[in-house]
C-alpha cells in the first residue's frame, strides 16, 4: 500500500517530463516485482501424493496429477471414468468395455502380460495394472522406462473402496471419491438388509469350464453371494479367489442353484454329465450379467441388487 500512495504523489505532483517518467517506468517495475514475489510467497505448494506401496510391495510416487493414464485393469477404468478421469485415459485392455465412453479409448490388448512397447507408446505418465504375478515384468521394464506404475489387486469389495480413495487422491478429487464409494455402499447395505430376514439357498458358481472353476471366499463375487441373501458351497473350503474342482464334489455338495453366465449355462444344459448334479437336474440355472457381476468396481451395488433379485425374485422393488 505505502508503494502505491507514492506512486499517486509522483503523478499528482511532479511534471511528466523525462526523468519524471524514467523514475514512474522504474518504480511501477518495482511495484509489479513486489507484487509478484507476494503472491508466489502466499501461493499454496502442489501437494504432492505421498509414497503408496503398491500390491507388489513396490513404492510408488506421483507428484503431479496425471494427464495420460494407461488403464489395463476393468476396474480401475470404470473408477477412473467415474472420478470424471475419462478424457485422461488413453490406453485400455481388450476387456475393458464400460461405461461405454470406454470403448473409444484405443485398447492396447490383454491386460495380462500386456504389449510394454505399445502402453509406452502412449507417453503415459502412470499406468495401472492388475497385480498379479503375470504382470510383474511389465511393471518392472514401465518403471526402469521411467513411468509411474501402479500394480493394483481387485479381489475384494473393501479393495474398491481403497482403489477409489487412492485414485481420487492421485486426482486431487478425495471429495468426489467418497461421493463414489458412497453411494455404491448405500445399495450394497440396503441388498444386504432386505435379503437377511429371508431364507438362504446354497449355491454354485460356475466360472470356467475346462477345468471347471468355481469362486472362494477370497473373492468379492462370493461376497456378492453373501449379500445377495445365499451362500456359495465352497466358501468354507477355498480360501483363495477360485480353485479348480471336480464335478463329483459338486454333485456331492448338491447345491439348491447353479450360477453361470450365458456361455457356461449352455454348456450345462448341453452336457449329459452335468446330469449328476441335482440343480442341473432340475434346470435350477441362474444365468447372471458377467459384464455385471464379474467387475469389483462402480456397478457392486448393481450387481448386488440383480442377484438379490435372481436368488429371491420380488424381494428387492
Amino acid at each position: 500500500m505505502a508503494v502505491r500512495r507514492r506512486r499517486r504523489v509522483l503523478v499528482a505532483g511532479i511534471p511528466l517530463g523525462g526523468v519524471s517518467v524514467l523514475i514512474l517506468r522504474r518504480l511501477s517495475i518495482r511495484f509489479f516485482v513486489a507484487c509478484t514475489l507476494a503472491l508466489t510467497a502466499c501461493e499454496k505448494p502442489r501437494a504432492e501424493v505421498a509414497a503408496v506401496s503398491d500390491d507388489f510391495g513396490d513404492p510408488v510416487r506421483i507428484g503431479q496429477v496425471p494427464t495420460r493414464i494407461v488403464s489395463l485393469n476393468p476396474a480401475t477404468t470404470e473408477i477412473l471414468f467415474a472420478l470424471g478421469a475419462g478424457d485422461r485415459v488413453v490406453g485400455r485392455s481388450d476387456f475393458d468395455l464400460w461405461p461405454v465412453a470406454a470403448r473409444q479409448i484405443p485398447s492396447l490388448g490383454n491386460g495380462l502380460q500386456p504389449n510394454v512397447e505399445a502402453v509406452l507408446g502412449t507417453r503415459p505418465d502412470l499406468v495401472i495394472l492388475y497385480a498379479s504375478q503375470d504382470n510383474r515384468p511389465a511393471a518392472d521394464r514401465l518403471r526402469a522406462a521411467g513411468v509411474s506404475t501402479l500394480a493394483l489387486r481387485n479381489d475384494h469389495i473393501s479393495d474398491f473402496r481403497r482403489t477409489t480413495e487412492l485414485l481420487g487422491a492421485i486426482l486431487r478429487d478425495s471429495a468426489r471419491a467418497k461421493t463414489v464409494t458412497d453411494s455404491v455402499y448405500r445399495t450394497l447395505d440396503r441388498v444386504r438388509a432386505a435379503a437377511a430376514a429371508l431364507p438362504r439357498p446354497t449355491v454354485f458358481w460356475h466360472i470356467w469350464d475346462a477345468p471347471l472353476i468355481t469362486i472362494g471366499a477370497g473373492s468379492f463375487m462370493n461376497e456378492l453371494v453373501d449379500i445377495a441373501g445365499a451362500t456359495n458351497v465352497y466358501a468354507a473350503d477355498i480360501t483363495g479367489p477360485s480353485k479348480p474342482i471336480s464335478l463329483e464334489d459338486v454333485a456331492r455338495r448338491n447345491p439348491d442353484f447353479i450360477l453361470a453366465g450365458p456361455i457356461g449355462a449352455r454348456k450345462i444344459a448341453a452336457d449329459p454329465r452335468w446330469k449328476i448334479v441335482r440343480a442341473a437336474r432340475e434346470n435350477k440355472v441362474l444365468i447372471v450379467d458377467t459384464v455385471l457381476v464379474a467387475r469389483p468396481a462402480l456397478r457392486l451395488g448393481e450387481a448386488a441388487v440383480s442377484l438379490a433379485n435372481l436368488l429371491h425374485p420380488g424381494a428387492l422393488r
